[in-house]
C-alpha cells in the first residue's frame, strides 16, 4: 500500500482528501503546518506528498524546494487556492510533479497520485524567477489553469509550442510569458507575422538576403532567425504562410541550418520556435494548405487558448485590469458598477481579450463619469441588455438606441444637423473595430474588407482614435 502525507491548513480539505484516497487504497497521513509536515517526515518518508501553498507557518511552494533537494526521487503535488500564472511557474520550478488549483476534481487528485507513484517527481530547476515580475496573462479560470499548467511544465526546455485560440485571445503574450520565464529570457523574442508579409518577401524576411538577391536589396539583411539567435522566434498566424515558405522552414526546423535569400554561406542558429495561428491548422493539412509534415513538427506541445466567451469569469478581473493599466498609462481613472460588470459577462466578445481591452480603454477616455455603468456599457457594445441575458439586436434597434442617447444627452443634437455625422461616427468606430479584430489587427486586410484602401483606414483610424494593439500586424510590410 502506497504512502499519501496530505499537508493544508484547511481541516475540511484534509479529510476530504484524506477519505478519497484511502477509498483509492493509499495510507494517508495529514498535517496542517509545515512543522507537522518535518515532523512526519523525520518519521516515514511517503511515497507522496501533497502540500498546500498558504500555510500558517511558511509558504509550502518555497519549502517544497528544500524537500526536493533532501528526498530528490518524493513526488510533490502542490495545491493552491492562489490560482495564478507565478503559482504554477514556482511550483513547477521547485520540482512538483504536478500543480492542481483549488477548487480541484478529487477524481483528478487521485490520477495525479497514480501517476506520480508510476513516474516519479519533475526535475527541478535550480533558479526561481523574481515573483514580483509582471506577468502579462491574467485569469483564475479552469480553463486558464489548464494554460497554466503547460506554460509551466515547458518554460524550462526548448519543446516546440504550437498555441492556438481566435483572434484577440492572447497567443502573443502566452509566446512571451514562456521566453520570459525561461532560460532565453536575456536573448531576443523576435516575433514576425506571417499574415502581414507579402509572400514574396516572407524567405527574405525569415532567413534574411544578400546585397543584390533582389531589386531594392541594396545592403545585406539579416532575416528574423538570426536576429532571434539565442532566443525565441515567435511565428505568428502560421496558418497564413505559403506552402513553398513552409517547405524552406521545415527544412530549417529539420537540420537547424538555412542560407539566405541570395547568399551561399550556411547559417546555423539557435532558435527557440514558438508558433501561433487561429486556424485550425488539422483542416488545413486535410484540404493540402498546409504541409502535414511541417504540423507535426510544430505541433509538438500545443497550448489551446479559450475564447473570453469561454471563460467569462475571468471578464470582470479583465477588465478591472484594463481600466488598472489605463490609469497607469495617464488616462482617466475609471471604476465598474456591478450592472456594468453584468453588462459584459453578458457580451459574447467575438474580439476576445483584446475588444475588452479597447472597450476599457475607451470607456476611460469618453466616460463622464468616475464610476462606470452598465448603460455606457450597452452604449459602447449595443447588443446586450442590462439583465446579463444576451439578446439579438438587429441594426435597426441599435441605431434607435443611440438615436435615443444621443438625444439624451444633447436635445439639441436632432436639430442641429449634427445628428446624421454623429450617428455615423459611432456606427463607423465598431465597424472598423470589428474588422481589425477579425483580421488579428492587420490594417491591410481589415481595409480590403472594409473595401477601403489602407491610406484611408489609417486616417479613419487617426480621426476615431483607434489604438492597433499590435503594431507588427499592422503594416502588411515595412522594408
Amino acid at each position: 500500500m502506497s504512502s499519501v502525507l496530505v499537508v493544508d491548513d484547511d481541516a475540511a480539505i484534509r479529510t476530504v482528501v484524506a477519505q478519497a484516497l484511502r477509498r483509492a487504497g493509499h495510507d494517508v497521513t495529514v498535517a496542517d503546518s509545515l512543522s507537522q509536515l518535518e515532523r512526519a517526515l523525520a518519521t516515514a518518508l511517503p511515497d507522496v506528498l501533497i502540500t498546500d501553498v498558504i500555510l500558517p507557518d511558511g509558504d509550502g511552494i518555497d519549502h517544497v524546494r528544500g524537500v526536493a533537494a533532501r528526498f530528490p526521487l518524493l513526488p510533490i503535488i502542490v495545491l493552491s487556492a492562489q490560482n495564478t500564472l507565478t503559482t504554477a511557474v514556482r511550483a513547477a520550478e521547485v520540482g512538483a510533479y504536478e500543480y492542481l488549483p483549488k477548487p480541484f476534481d478529487l477524481d483528478v487528485l487521485a490520477s495525479a497520485v497514480t501517476g506520480a507513484l508510476a513516474r516519479g517527481g519533475m526535475v527541478s530547476d535550480d533558479a526561481l524567477h523574481d515573483e514580483d515580475r509582471a506577468l502579462p496573462l491574467i485569469g483564475r479560470s479552469a480553463a486558464m489553469q489548464d494554460v497554466y499548467r503547460i506554460i509551466a511544465r515547458v518554460v524550462s526546455n526548448d519543446l516546440t509550442v504550437l498555441i492556438s485560440g481566435e483572434s484577440g485571445t492572447g497567443k502573443e503574450l502566452v509566446a512571451r510569458a514562456i521566453h520570459d520565464l525561461g532560460p532565453r529570457s536575456a536573448a531576443p523574442f523576435v516575433a514576425i507575422n506571417m499574415a502581414a508579409i507579402p509572400r514574396e518577401l516572407i524567405e527574405a524576411e525569415l532567413f534574411g538576403h544578400e546585397r543584390g538577391a533582389f531589386t531594392g536589396a541594396a545592403a545585406r539583411n539579416a532575416g528574423r532567425f538570426e536576429q532571434a539567435s539565442g532566443g525565441t522566434l515567435f511565428l505568428d498566424e502560421i496558418g497564413d504562410m505559403p506552402m513553398e515558405a513552409q517547405t524552406r522552414l521545415l527544412r530549417v526546423l529539420q537540420s537547424g541550418e538555412f542560407t539566405s535569400v541570395g547568399g551561399a554561406r550556411t547559417i546555423r542558429v539557435d532558435v527557440r520556435i514558438v508558433a501561433a495561428t487561429n486556424r485550425d491548422l488539422a483542416a488545413q493539412v486535410a484540404t493540402g494548405q498546409f504541409r502535414e509534415d511541417l504540423f507535426y513538427r510544430l505541433n509538438v506541445v500545443p497550448i489551446p487558448l479559450p475564447a473570453l466567451r469561454e471563460r467569462r469569469q475571468d471578464i470582470a478581473l479583465l477588465a478591472r485590469h484594463f481600466l488598472d493599466h489605463a490609469a497607469a498609462q495617464g488616462l482617466p481613472r475609471r471604476r465598474l458598477a456591478g450592472d456594468a460588470l453584468t453588462a459584459l459577462g453578458a457580451h459574447d466578445w467575438p474580439g476576445n481579450v483584446r475588444e475588452l481591452e479597447n472597450l476599457m480603454r475607451r470607456l476611460a477616455v469618453l466616460s463622464r463619469d468616475e464610476v462606470i455603468e452598465a448603460e455606457a456599457i450597452r452604449a459602447m457594445i449595443g447588443t446586450q441588455a442590462v439583465s446579463g441575458q444576451a439578446a439579438d439586436v438587429d441594426l435597426a434597434q441599435a441605431v434607435r438606441a443611440l438615436i435615443e442617447r444621443i438625444a439624451r444627452e444633447d436635445p439639441d443634437a436632432l436639430d442641429d444637423g449634427s445628428l446624421y455625422d454623429r450617428v455615423i461616427g459611432e456606427v463607423e468606430r465598431p465597424l472598423i473595430e470589428a474588422m481589425l479584430a477579425r483580421h488579428g489587427q492587420n490594417q491591410l486586410r481589415a481595409a480590403r474588407a472594409l473595401g477601403i484602401n489602407r491610406n484611408t483606414l489609417r486616417k479613419r483610424l487617426d480621426t476615431l482614435g483607434i489604438a492597433v494593439t499590435d503594431a507588427r500586424a499592422n503594416d502588411a510590410y515595412r522594408h
